[in-house]
């Protein structure tokens, strides 16, 4: 059942291919009925809030709550009260129809994976009655709000399409009912509580300036004139709650106690998404004006400092996590610089970090399964151990460094777009560079290490096999064609009119080009050739590093201090004295709050 819902939705959002753009108002939402059925449904998700609320005895996610219910009262049947909106129905442009493909394409191979990875999960959990029927349903429906949120063009379904992601996330989080399962679902409600207020404001905001919910007229008339800031920057900062920007990180960090499903759908296609989406969406009606440098200046500060706490951990679950949190600072950070090119960028950064992340967060939980850790460190001689996921894995993390993948190119593109501006540019370099630093040391444990253990037998089902093999030629084939979406698919969204010509297969501006199809030949031709010098090594004789001392009787070992047997211990710097959360994360906070703080104080 599940998987035949997978291949629908998958289906249907590529029939959309070709279809854009699309604006419609169904009769059934203009009707009074309907109105009244969104109407209900609001108070009753806000009124579920307020009920955990109060049983976690949480004042903030209960005096949140109760806000929401008061203001969203006042606004339905005070400030509507006298005037009804227009239904303002659908509208699907390139950047919904890139929204919905990742949202279906991504979140279907994710469920697919998940059918054989809960049965395991179950079995090591052992929960008495099975969960998985209302685990898939709460999936299914996180993919169906997410579907509904990029497509809406009315601000209330759109509130009502947040909210609803954040019930799932919540449900999802605190899925195996362990008490730490229990505090992070918690933690998770509590931050997007915050982003459902501020968003619920800005709209109210705005409807009292321009009578309408319409997305599209309200960017059409405010676009160009630095008008209405305070609710665009409390907009933005609703965005910033979903996206996990700092100092709203914890909750993401937070869902890593989750089925790895969960965790790949909240920092792939779904709930990180979602804030990002929101900023993008509205990145016209704000552009030049100070609310847009201040997106720049925040998301490249969130860039920066969850590289620098990536660095600092060896949990892998941790690294995905903190990285998911830096490269959605990147994608706004080119949001907030707001020329087409770096609109272009950010578009191409979400499509690329969607599918790379979806792979290694589903390769982990394969991983996680079968060596019973999460600590990268464990992971030397995987290539001996499994043989099929790891391969993949370093492929999965290859994609977010070199060339010619599109991780890379994105990052090219959204450097040369903050050319004009040095401190920009800083963070982003920095940031850049310490990215490498995390992922270069997880992918030279993988494939630096040989396997001195006897192998388990790796058991990887059928359906884990087609997602992950599915998601990696999908890296490899949306890197190749980054030349056509910037050509053919990004100029129909909000980066404007008129193309990007390619050179060659290449992507060029003002800085150069990126050969994107010449590299990608370069790098096919050195496989290759890596893979003949590895089959004419493969019977070459190994043997242990030399430890400036007597070797012991066995590999690894050395005849040490008193002349005791001493086992050598291969680890990497992680450098907490510098990179640990415990060091950074209070002052990144405290500085990120300044700037969300300065940037709304300009607005105002």
């Amino acid at each position: 059942m599940a998987a035949a819902a997978s291949a629908l939705l998958t289906t249907g959002s590529i029939l959309l291919i070709g279809q854009v753009p699309i604006r419609s108002v169904p009769a059934f939402l203009s009707g009074d009925l309907f109105a009244t059925a969104v109407q209900a449904a609001d108070f009753a998700l806000l009124g579920l809030f307020l009920f955990f609320g109060i049983r976690f005895k949480d004042l903030l996610i209960t005096g949140l709550s109760a806000a929401q219910i008061a203001g969203l009262f006042f606004f339905e049947f005070v400030i509507l009260a006298d005037s009804h909106a227009p239904a303002a129905g659908l509208y699907c442009d390139s950047l919904s129809l890139v929204m919905v493909l990742l949202i279906c394409i991504a979140g279907s191979l994710i469920v697919l994976y998940a059918l054989p990875y809960m049965q395991e999960h179950e079995r090591h959990l052992k929960p008495g009655k099975s969960r998985n029927p209302v685990f898939f349903s709460l999936l299914f429906v996180f993919i169906a709000a997410m579907n509904a949120l990029v497509l809406v063009n009315d601000l209330m379904l759109f509130y009502f399409c947040f909210e609803i992601t954040t019930l799932c996330s919540f449900l999802l989080i605190g899925h195996d009912r362990t008490r730490t399962a229990r505090e992070n679902a918690g933690t998770a409600l509590r931050i997007n509580s915050m982003g459902g207020a501020v968003l619920l404001l800005g709209i109210v905001l705005i409807y009292t300036r321009l009578h309408t919910l319409d997305i599209q007229e309200v960017i059409a008339r405010v676009q160009g004139t630095g008008a209405l800031l305070i609710p665009l920057g409390l907009l933005c900062v609703a965005g910033f709650t979903k996206a996990a920007q700092m100092p709203f990180q914890k909750w993401l960090l937070g869902a890593m106690v989750a089925p790895t499903p969960v965790s790949a759908l909240l920092h792939s296609a779904t709930m990180v998404k979602a804030g990002v989406y929101l900023v993008i969406r509205f990145a016209p009606a704000f552009a030049g004006t100070f609310l847009s440098t201040g997106v720049a200046v925040c998301g490249a500060f969130t860039f920066l400092s969850a590289a620098a706490l990536a660095v600092g951990q060896s949990n892998g679950k941790k690294v995905l996590a903190y990285s998911t949190v830096s490269n959605l600072g990147l994608i706004l950070a080119c949001v907030g610089i707001n020329t087409r090119s770096a609109l272009s960028a950010a578009i191409l950064l979400m499509i690329f970090h969607a599918v790379s992340k979806a792979l290694l967060f589903l390769c982990m939980g394969s991983v996680e399964q079968h060596i019973k850790s999460r600590d990268i460190e464990d992971m030397r001689g995987l290539f001996g151990e499994m043989p099929k996921v790891a391969p993949i894995i370093t492929m999965g993390i290859l994609t977010m460094i070199l060339p010619p993948f599109g991780m890379l190119l994105g990052k090219w593109m959204a450097i040369e777009s903050a050319a004009g501006n040095l401190f920009l540019l800083f963070m982003l370099a920095m940031g850049s560079a310490l990215t490498v630093v995390y992922w270069a040391r997880w992918a030279g444990i993988l494939m630096g290490s040989d396997f001195r253990g006897k192998p388990r037998p790796e058991r990887l089902h059928v359906l884990s096999t087609i997602s992950l093999f599915s998601l990696l030629g999908l890296a490899i084939l949306l890197s190749v064609s980054a030349p056509f979406f910037h050509t053919g698919l990004l100029p129909g969204s909000i980066t404007g009119a008129g193309g990007f010509a390619p050179v060659n297969g290449s992507l060029a501006n003002s800085a150069g080009s990126f050969a994107v199809i010449p590299l990608f030949l370069a790098a096919a031709a050195s496989f290759l050739f890596a893979l003949a010098g590895s089959g004419r090594s493969s019977g070459a004789e190994t043997a242990a590093p030399y430890m400036s001392g007597i070797a012991g009787p066995e590999n690894g070992t050395y005849i040490g201090p008193m002349n005791r047997i001493t086992r050598s211990v291969n680890r990497n710097y992680y450098l907490s004295a510098f990179f640990g959360e415990q060091r950074l994360s209070g002052a990144v906070n405290a500085c990120a709050g300044i700037l969300i703080l300065l940037m709304m104080g300009a607005c105002i």
